[in-house]
């Protein structure tokens, strides 16, 4: 049994806050079609690819963390990697009037893809807007930067899909969108946590200057079902 949801997070939002969000069965789980593609196990030690494989393509990729062990037959692994789970444990930022951010909705959805596919900021999907709250900033009707909310196990809210147009780079504006999510989240009584890969250090030196803590390290894996 997990000591805190943080330790098996995407499993906790998937039978959870997020369970009308998902398919699967009782030992094993992902997120709905057009939504992220991101599955999790009941038990990582001991993931169940029997129980998930009907709710699961072949050929489509799928990630999951927590889990390192050797691929199953009928399944590959497309990609492996390493990324830190960081927590929010600093002050409250200071209110930002300046900051002209938008509540992203379904009609901001082609603007909110066309950034995700330039930046690639982690798994999103079609309907990654309905999982919380987004933020958007908009400079000449263009989608300039974005960060919102995915993974959910009350009062953990995680802070995804950060990403700024290379054209405005540099200025400060995911930093501001998050510290908007974080202080609306705070208020609300709820803990702001995050996940970003080990390799993008600026990033992480960025987390931790605005007060987000390394509580571990995760193996992060792309994964799917061998066609045939």
């Amino acid at each position: 049994m997990d000591e805190t949801p943080l330790d098996n997070i995407v499993w906790h939002s998937l039978v959870g806050d997020h369970a009308a969000y998902s398919a699967g069965a009782a030992s094993a789980r992902r997120y709905a079609r057009g939504f992220p593609p991101v599955l999790a196990f009941a038990d990582p030690e001991c993931p169940d690819f029997a129980a998930l494989a009907p709710f699961c393509a072949p050929g489509e990729a799928l990630y999951t963390t927590g889990w390192s062990g050797p691929m199953p037959p009928g399944w590959q692994l497309a990609a492996d990697g390493q990324m830190f789970q960081m927590v929010w444990r600093g002050a409250l930022p200071d209110a930002d009037a300046g900051l002209r951010a938008l509540d992203l909705k379904a009609e901001h959805l082609p603007q909110a893809l066309a950034l995700v596919g330039l930046t690639r900021p982690g798994p999103f999907g079609e309907r990654s807007l309905e999982l919380g709250q987004y933020l958007g900033v908009f400079e000449g009707g263009r989608l300039v930067a974005m960060a919102g909310e995915r993974f959910r196990a009350e009062p953990l809210v995680e802070i995804s899909a950060v990403c700024t147009h290379p054209d405005c780079q540099g200025r400060g504006l995911a930093r501001r969108l998050i510290e908007r999510l974080v202080r609306t989240q705070r208020a609300l009584g709820q803990t702001p946590f995050l996940h970003v890969m080990q390799h993008n250090t600026s990033a992480v030196r960025l987390y931790e200057r605005m007060g987000f803590v390394t509580r571990r390290e995760l193996t992060v894996r792309v994964i799917a079902r061998q066609p045939g």
